[in-house]
């Protein structure tokens, strides 16, 4: 409950594009590792290695968008920068499918567990490069992660999910309206909020 707590106040602070939603998305993935370690769920455990993984490097990467130009910058992937998120995932999640199943006690369901963990590193890559585009990853995330969490026993974590979907839509709308806004007229190019 804690740690789906803390990753609640994590998303909202997303939404608003405070850099502090990347410790909060830390420590909840820290402490989700702690509850998910008995249930042999290793999907679930490693989307939270991910979390905290990605959430280090986020971290970096909106802090310096915002020593560069005040702010955290959000925008709408290129057609490029999509294929090569849609392409990597599927293929990610293919790879991790295979490793769970040439090793059967890593996974009840190698497919679904693959799609979390490899869905949830797109998202927060999405994330930290300030991509409009993280919120439909974190929703197709979400669909998979409700029924999941509540099959294995995890009931408190799909209501969390629920409500994330919920959270993720009011994020999109917001994102979307911010990246869709005309920029003031400015005599240089801005330098990029988010970096790779």
């Amino acid at each position: 409950m804690t740690g789906n707590l803390i990753g609640l106040a994590g998303l909202a602070l997303g939404w608003r594009r405070s850099v502090l939603t990347w410790p909060a998305q830390l420590l909840a993935g820290a402490v989700l590792i702690t509850a998910f370690l008995g249930g042999q769920v290793p999907g679930l455990i490693g989307k939270q290695v991910i979390v905290i993984v990605a959430a280090v490097w986020g971290w970096t990467q909106w802090s310096r968008g915002r020593r560069d130009t005040g702010e955290v910058a959000v925008r709408f992937a290129g057609w490029g920068e999509r294929a090569a998120l849609v392409v990597a995932t599927a293929a990610g999640t293919a790879a991790v499918a295979a490793l769970f199943h040439a090793f059967p006690k890593l996974s009840w369901n190698p497919l679904l567990d693959a799609y979390i963990f490899v869905g949830t590193l797109a998202a927060m890559y999405a994330q930290a490069r300030g991509w409009v585009e993280f919120w439909f990853a974190w929703l197709a995330v979400d669909l998979i992660s409700v029924p999941y969490s509540y099959t294995h026993g995890y009931v408190f974590s799909a209501l969390t999910f629920s409500i994330y979907f919920v959270l993720v839509v009011a994020g999109l709308v917001s994102w979307w309206t911010k990246a869709r806004a005309p920029r003031p007229a400015q005599s240089a190019p801005p330098a990029k909020g988010v970096t790779a």
